[in-house]
């Protein structure tokens, strides 16, 4: 009887951790997102760095949309990249990053 009721429980925890590693998932995978958008805006010519957005397909099927907002201010770009995605619930991470000239 003990045996059962210690094992009932270990499975309810084993759910858990295996929802809790799967959210991790996600969140590294939208930050992934962002910092690939980073990475190609710093790698284009100064004036083509604008705004915009797009949709992402993770590993998993999950779609996460991106956005990036570019402003300028002198020779400085701040740029503010926000990947959102759902699954139960809706998710966000934000990414912000300044560029000279």
């Amino acid at each position: 009887m003990i045996l059962g009721i210690s094992l009932l429980a270990l499975a309810g925890l084993m759910v858990t951790t295996t929802s809790n590693n799967a959210a991790a998932g996600q969140v590294t995978e939208a930050s992934t997102f962002a910092q690939d958008k980073l990475e190609e805006l710093r790698a284009v010519p100064w004036a083509n760095i604008v705004s915009g957005n797009d949709e992402r397909i993770g590993s998993t099927g999950i779609h996460y949309g991106r956005n990036w907002n570019v402003t300028t201010n002198g020779n400085i770009k701040t740029i503010a990249i926000t990947v959102n995605w759902s699954d139960r619930f809706n998710h966000s991470i934000s990414l912000l990053s300044v560029i000279t000239q």
